[in-house]
């Protein structure tokens, strides 16, 4: 997929949760909502050179699944016994055949930048994720679809910066919650739809700051704080 085809994923979550569309790049997006977010860090392949993705950024040395494979077809793993003298000798051999995989990719298809990825579609820039479909710079997140920028969830459809939450839809920025939707700036809530700045509630609608409101009242002021939000 293209930086295009990433971008179209970017709108139709901004339209859903937002109702406007997204003006920025992928780069922007991941600067403005993914600054906190562990994501795959670029390195390079030990022996082709070629730039890769990886999960663990600390190793020496790297070849992708992909190469592994091929090496394993070509030459093999395997070593031919030999005596060793010394540890330093089982160390260099050990040396020898120790590269940390990167990009992998399992049962998935157009994936970019991404390590490790499971059972998942269209993903971008994102680690640790399962059973998702259309996703950016997100972190071990499973069975969602349309997410950007989410970590330690499940359950999302159409979200932006959740974290360690379930069942969320339309919404932005749900820290510790379960069960909301079309709601921004919620943390340790649940069973909230049309909420924004709320803490600590159950089973309401149509609040701000933890604070009834009207549907009209709510969606009066529901724009300005949209506007705020995009500057």
């Amino acid at each position: 997929m293209s930086d295009q085809d990433f971008l179209n994923i970017a709108n139709k979550v901004f339209r859903a949760i937002f109702a406007r569309d997204n003006d920025l790049n992928l780069d922007e997006l991941r600067k403005k909502f993914a600054f906190d977010i562990k994501l795959p860090t670029a390195v390079e392949t030990t022996l082709s050179k070629r730039p890769t993705w990886t999960a663990m950024p600390n190793a020496k040395k790297y070849m992708t699944v992909d190469e592994t494979d091929d090496y394993d077809n070509d030459k093999g793993w395997m070593l031919e016994k030999r005596d060793f003298k010394s540890l330093s000798e089982i160390l260099e051999a050990w040396d020898s055949i120790n590269y940390t995989s990167t990009e992998r990719v399992y049962n998935s298809e157009n994936v970019v930048a991404s390590d490790p990825i499971y059972n998942s579609n269209n993903v971008y820039a994102s680690t640790n994720c399962g059973g998702c479909k259309n996703m950016l710079f997100c972190d071990g997140t499973y069975d969602s679809e349309f997410v950007i920028a989410c970590q330690r969830s499940t359950g999302l459809n159409f979200c932006l910066r959740v974290d360690d939450s379930n069942t969320c839809t339309n919404s932005y920025n749900v820290i510790c919650s379960n069960k909301i939707s079309n709601s921004f700036f919620i943390q340790d809530a649940s069973n909230l739809n049309e909420c924004i700045f709320c803490s600590h509630l159950t089973d309401h609608e149509y609040c701000i700051a933890n604070t009834q409101f009207t549907p009209e009242e709510y969606f009066q002021l529901k724009p300005q704080i949209i506007d705020w939000i995009l500057k």
